[in-house]
């Protein structure tokens, strides 16, 4: 059984626990170095890439419990050897948990959430609400942004949500390499917002919907009340996959997608690496939109 909730609701529930981590990585693999599971006897919590190496390493840690271990090491070949074709190999350290040991899991797993990239969707229509439902399952702090507040009130998301009069103020706040989703209902405020963002110069992504129309209309309009602000690297028309299906869980779909490419890509990672990522506490507006 995988456990849902948060870390510390597993750990604060099982009394027995092993830790396996990724201790070394050579070649390819499913997960990188420094990856966590934490196996119950009946619950787990967390994955090191499923398949053949993650059964070989909770039968393990099973045994482990049974047998009243405290450690062990693996050496695992994914290949022929385990029915796994990746090709790499990888270590796996299996522990049995401590109350210290769980306290600083606890710790790690609230420092990595402070350090997620933060998505701003500035617009909680419907395909704003869209997104925010992809988001959720994300590896991302998710905040979906409107002037409306009977908009932001049909968001049934898992998501941080703000009621802004200026939802610009939200984009000049936000942290490096945050990324901008910008599909509010008007074209003027999309112009504003999606220039805000550009003109930061450390966004991960900014993107807009719209059309080629759109996006040569946006340039002539920055040209003129920007100071000639560049919109190169503007994504618009956003999720252009070439699908002509225009559902909003579709083109959410698509545009999610396409965001955490550029989250997870190496040039996000460099970009990012010693900045502070934690982020700025200040006055916003909880899930339902209440002033906090």
């Amino acid at each position: 059984m995988v456990a849902p909730g948060s870390l510390n609701e597993f750990l604060s529930a099982q009394h027995s626990v092993i830790r396996v981590a990724l201790t070394r990585v050579r070649g390819s693999s499913p997960r990188n170095e420094g990856t966590e599971m934490f196996v119950a006897p009946g619950a787990l919590w967390g994955t090191i890439g499923g398949g053949q190496l993650e059964f070989l390493a909770i039968n393990a840690a099973r045994d482990m419990l049974r047998d009243g271990a405290l450690h062990q090491d693996l050496d695992v070949p994914l290949g022929p050897e385990i029915g796994q074709c990746c090709g790499g190999r990888v270590e796996l350290n299996l522990s049995r948990m401590r109350a210290s040991d769980k306290w600083a899991a606890t710790e790690r797993a609230a420092r990595n959430e402070d350090a997620l990239p933060h998505v701003y969707v500035m617009g909680a229509g419907h395909v704003g609400r869209a997104l925010a439902n992809q988001f959720q399952h994300l590896p991302v702090r998710c905040i979906l942004v409107d002037t409306r507040p009977e908009e932001i009130a049909l968001c049934a998301a898992d998501v941080e949500t703000r009621v802004s009069a200026i939802p610009e103020a939200e984009i000049w706040r936000a942290p490096a390499g945050s990324a901008f989703v910008v599909l509010t209902h008007d074209h003027g405020l999309d112009f504003l917002l999606t220039t805000a963002a550009l003109e930061r110069n450390d966004a991960a992504y900014v993107g807009m919907i719209g059309s080629a129309t759109k996006r040569a209309k946006l340039r002539n309009w920055a040209q003129k009340h920007c100071d000639g602000q560049s919109i190169e690297y503007l994504k618009c028309p956003i999720g252009a996959s070439g699908s002509r299906d225009k559902r909003p869980s579709v083109i959410a779909a698509f545009v999610a997608a396409e965001v955490m490419a550029e989250l997870t890509s190496e040039t996000a990672a460099t970009a990012l690496t010693g900045a502070n990522q934690a982020p700025l506490r200040g006055h916003h507006h909880d899930r339902k939109g209440r002033s906090a």
